[in-house]
């Protein structure tokens, strides 16, 4: 049995260092999302132009319902996609 010392991997392990995951509307003090800057809501769709979820962006409950609510209304003025290849 090869003990731990004459134990050799390929790549060296490596240990990730997860990040604390924030809130940026609260930090930043944002309380409007406005529906008609769509570079900004960009930022929570991913490459289909589906919304991305609260476990990925760290964006709080209350504000994950605003921006859902101003991408949808993006979408229904056609200053985004419903659906996409490629979006960024």
């Amino acid at each position: 049995m090869a003990t731990s010392s004459e134990i050799r991997f390929l790549n060296p392990p490596t240990v990730e260092v997860k990040k604390k995951k924030y809130c940026r509307f609260k930090k930043a003090g944002i309380k409007y999302i406005d529906y008609k800057d769509p570079e900004f809501l960009k930022r929570f769709l991913n490459e289909q132009g589906k919304i991305l979820p609260r476990r990925l962006t760290g964006t709080s409950l209350k504000f994950q319902r605003k921006v859902a609510q101003a991408v949808k209304r993006a979408r229904h003025l056609a200053l985004l996609p419903y659906v996409t290849d490629l979006l960024k």
